[in-house]
């Protein structure tokens, strides 16, 4: 037999579950934006496709109008291209480009430290000075580093690249690292000094864990921009130093181009950077997006 309160209780969960309001699922709206981004998308994705695309056709087919999307895919192409001796130029933008971004992330994480957690004296104007050197035009340089170069025997040499990488991506690196380094609590790096650790130590185990994807993003962007440089690359280096933008300009003949085999090592240029971005890419957005909500 039931009991009176245990029938009450019955009663009462009954009429509850009765009158409880049912919660309709809400429609997703339909929203314009997301057609336009999407449009937008796919707008700058189309010439990477297309170059990839164009990769694998013939000559033949490659310079038909209007283009074949049905074709006999080949390898001819890239059989060319490293024919044509890529490993070199592929090996020296390697070279650069990870040397120059090591080298930044090493002189650029202490500096971005001492300018946000650790502030030194005139921070402001230490900080008008690294974006000072991005607004000398490269043109208006090229001379005196050509000469400079040259005097002291670093002409098509990759080390004279590495160093000017290193010069051209410090302060972008310094202003990115010092706007994450500013979002971490100053109280860190107080409580890990009570408990004996030393600023050294508090920095390793401490503070780089949390700025980590914030380097992440910094070193891909300091990679994109020392492999796509051209500039210094056409007139500092001949052969030796040869970088895959200058390698590049070699495929542009003047009897005529050849869109196939210029695809083909124009996609084997491009795809070192995708894969580096293809990888990187969760810590991208998170360093990217850091700090941003509060």
């Amino acid at each position: 037999m039931t009991t009176p309160s245990v029938v009450k209780k019955t009663e009462k969960s009954s009429a509850t579950t009765d009158t409880a309001p049912v919660r309709k699922k809400k429609s997703k709206k339909f929203s314009p934006w997301a057609v336009v981004a999407w449009i937008a998308a796919l707008g700058f994705f189309f010439p990477v496709f297309w170059m990839v695309l164009t990769s694998f056709k013939s000559e033949s087919d490659a310079a038909t109008s209007p283009p074949k999307l049905f074709f006999t895919p080949t390898l001819d192409q890239y059989k060319a291209v490293f024919a044509q001796g890529i490993g070199p130029a592929m090996l020296n933008s390697v070279w650069a480009t990870g040397a120059s971004t090591i080298l930044v992330l090493l002189l650029g994480v202490p500096a971005a430290f001492a300018l946000s957690l650790r502030p030194v004296r005139k921070t402001s104007d230490a900080l008008f000075f690294f974006m000072s050197t991005k607004m000398l035009p490269v043109v208006a340089a090229i001379l005196p580093l050509y000469v400079i170069v040259s005097n002291i025997g670093l002409l098509d040499n990759i080390w004279a690249l590495v160093i000017l990488y290193t010069s051209m991506n410090l302060p972008i690196a310094v202003w990115m690292m010092r706007s994450f380094f500013l979002e971490v609590p100053g109280e860190l790096l107080e409580a890990a000094s009570l408990d004996g650790a030393s600023l050294g130590r508090s920095v390793r185990e401490v503070i780089l864990p949390l700025v980590s994807p914030g380097i992440a993003a910094t070193a891909l962007i300091c990679v994109i921009f020392a492999w796509n440089e051209f500039f210094l690359a056409v007139n500092l280096t001949a052969v030796n130093a040869q970088t895959m933008p200058v390698y590049l300009v070699g495929f542009i003949a003047g009897e005529g181009q050849y869109w196939a085999v210029l695809s083909a090592a124009a996609t084997m240029a491009a795809l070192p950077v995708m894969l580096c971005g293809w990888f990187a890419q969760n810590k991208l957005v998170r360093g990217l997006s850091f700090g941003a909500i509060k």
